[in-house]
This record gives C-alpha cells, structure tokens and sequence, in this order.
C-alpha cells in the first residue's frame, strides 16, 4: 500500500503504472548495419539479422529495468511514423523540397508521404513481419506495438499540404477519405490482434499542433475549421476503437508537440482540445506529454472521462534526472482533477522518435526508467 495515495493500486492491464512511449536510442551495431545496407556493403537480410540480436538485447534491458510490456524500441524504423504510412496501400513516400514542419533548432531529412490510391491495409505491410517477429523474440512477455495515428495519414497529407490535390476519389468527399483511414487501421488492428496484439499505441503529433495559438491561427487564417477537424479524428479514433475485435486489446494514443534530436515543434496547453478529445474520445488511455511549460497545466484534465492518463513528467529529451519530490508533487497536483488509479508514469516521448536519437546517452537513457519505476512504486505499490 502507497503512504502517499492510500487508495493507489497498481495496474494488470496496459496502460500500466509504469510505462513507456515505445522509441529506444539505436544501439552502435543497429545504426552501422542501416549504413552499410544503404551502401549495399550488406544485404537485407543481413541488417535484418542485426535488428533482430539487437532487439533481442532490447527486450532483455526492458525486462530488466522492470517494463510490464517491451517494445522493438522503433529500431526497424527511420522514422517513427512516416514508414508505417508509407506502407499502406494507396499511399506513397517522396521527397519534398523540405519537410512540412519546423523543429526549433534542427531541420528534419526531407520526406513525406502522398495518397495516389485508395487508402487500405493489406498483410503485406512489412510492419505485420515486425511484429510477428518481436513476439518471438518477446516470448511470454508482453508486446506493445506502436503505430502513427490515423490522424497523421490525413494532416500530413490534406492538411499540413496547402496545395492539396485531391484524387478523384477522395475529391470533394473527405467523409471516405476519413473512413477509408479508419477502415484500413481497423484492418491493420485485427491483422495485429491475430498475431497475438493485446497492446496498441497510436502516435499523433496533429493535436500538439492543434493546441498551438501560432499554428491553430496559421490554419485558421487558411478558412481551417480546427474544431471540425478535431471532431472527424475523434471519429476515426472511436470508429477503430469500437471495432476492437475483443474487450482484451488495450488501444492508447500518445499526444506530442514534436520530438526530433531533443527538439520540437508546437507549444501550448490541451485547453483548445482538450473537451473534445478528452471528453468524447473512446481510447482506452492517453499518454501526455508534461515535461515542460510547453504543455501548460492540468486543468485540462478535468474533462477525462474513464481513460487512464500516462502522465509524461519526465524529459526524454536529455539525460538530466529530475527531482524525485517535484514529480511526486505534480503527480498530486493531476490528482486534483483525475482519479489517482487513473493516472500513471512515463517518459514524456521516446528517446528516438527517428532513428538519429535524442541527445542523451544509452546509460542515461535506463537511468530515466529506473527513476520512473523507483516513483511508481513508491506512489502506487509494488
């Protein structure tokens, strides 16, 4: 029993007390292989075999630090999304002449994604052997996989693209576009779900954006209706998650204002989302970022219904330990607005949202979990 929250109990469904967002840094070995590969120096199947040896010390290290469920740490990917979406069907990766958004500091290696055909899912998606091959290498421990939201596919492509084209199918008809989205991850889901998928995460970056006065006025002053559009990524999200081919697969999102070598995009509270997405959002937990001022207060919490919140109080963005005390105190403070057995632990974003990094080290990195596990047992038990 916690001394702090005599109530708080621990947690044997995902999201879990202690938890993470899923990215890993790569490892040596991994980033040597990716270019030697690109040079043609190995073949494919040879970095295939270096990810799975390096995945495989992954895991043990997310067993060890005490993980309930282990990732592949992302470190199949170049980046965290964008090679998911380019393996749906009707959807297609290219180079424009830079990249959509502006991180502080960095500029991001520029590539994207374009729909050309009618947006679906088939088995052939190379993300089905990657998960299929994290669970043999996870065995009897519990997998979580992660995924870009569907709402990415469409800011990405219709939204962000202020030239937007349209094909014929999608023209003057966004209501199939959105469905045809959600029909593809619901797709996607049971293909997962098959394979032995009790834990899926969904990553999205368009309501960091979405809580931003700067970009929230940039889209406005383009005749964006922001709310309208928040409400059609609602409907994707509770479209996917009404299809949960069982009660027994957990379906979290992870909310981000951008993470790119310890850098980011948006700033600004959930307030301008949060009755929206909090309040009519069907997802079984939300992981929220809440490292920094960027994110604003908890206020915005008062609109969550019976979703867990994975409170993300402790930086991936560098190496520096945060006070044990301040956390704990601000873990009081979500309280206030959320059911203390609503509320868990994690990092506030991966620690390698690309295959670059952020700026911490590997010993940093397990250091920051080993923290977030010391807290989560002192406020909610062993």
């Amino acid at each position: 029993m916690s001394q702090l929250f005599p109530n708080a109990t621990q947690r044997t469904s995902a999201p879990y007390r202690f938890d993470i967002v899923g990215s890993f840094l790569r490892s040596d070995a991994i980033k040597n292989a990716r270019a030697a590969c690109s040079c043609g120096d190995i073949s494919c199947a040879d970095l295939t075999q270096v990810e799975d040896a390096e995945i495989a010390k992954l895991v043990e290290h997310q067993k060890a630090v005490g993980l309930h469920a282990v990732t592949d740490g992302e470190f199949r990917r170049t980046f965290w999304h964008l090679d998911f979406l380019a393996g749906l069907d009707g959807v297609q990766e290219f180079e424009p002449e830079k990249f959509p958004v502006q991180f502080k500091h960095h500029s991001v290696r520029p590539k994207t994604v374009k729909i050309v055909d009618k947006v679906d899912f088939s088995e052939s998606h190379p993300f089905v052997e990657h998960y299929r091959s994290l669970q043999q290498i996870a065995g009897d421990k519990e997998v979580k996989f992660t995924i870009p939201s569907p709402s990415m596919l469409h800011i990405i492509c219709s939204l962000r693209e202020q030239n937007y084209q349209p094909i014929p199918r999608y023209e003057n008809n966004n209501q199939l576009l959105l469905d045809d989205i959600a029909d593809a991850y619901i797709k996607a889901m049971n293909v997962f779900y098959k394979l032995g998928c009790r834990n899926l995460q969904l990553d999205d970056t368009s309501w960091g954006e979405f809580c931003a006065e700067d970009k929230r006025k940039a889209y406005q002053d383009r005749g964006v209706d922001l709310d309208q559009v928040a409400r059609d990524y609602v409907y994707m999200l509770n479209k996917i998650v009404d299809a949960k081919p069982a009660p027994d697969i957990a379906i979290t999102m992870h909310i981000c204002r951008g993470n790119f070598r310890s850098t980011w995009f948006s700033a600004g509270g959930y307030e301008p989302v949060a009755e929206i997405l909090f309040g009519t959002c069907r997802v079984d937990g939300f992981f929220l970022e809440y490292d920094s001022d960027r994110a604003g207060d908890f206020k915005p919490l008062r609109f969550i219904k019976d979703q867990q919140v994975v409170l993300g109080l402790v930086t991936s963005k560098d190496g520096t330990l945060e006070n044990r005390d301040d956390i704990i105190a601000r873990i009081k403070e979500a309280a206030q607005y959320v059911d203390i057995n609503q509320l868990c632990l994690s990092p506030q974003c991966g620690f390698a949202s690309t295959e670059e990094g952020n700026i911490l080290t590997e010993e940093q990195q397990w250091a920051k979990l080993d923290f977030i596990r010391g807290i989560v047992e002192e406020v909610w038990g062993k």
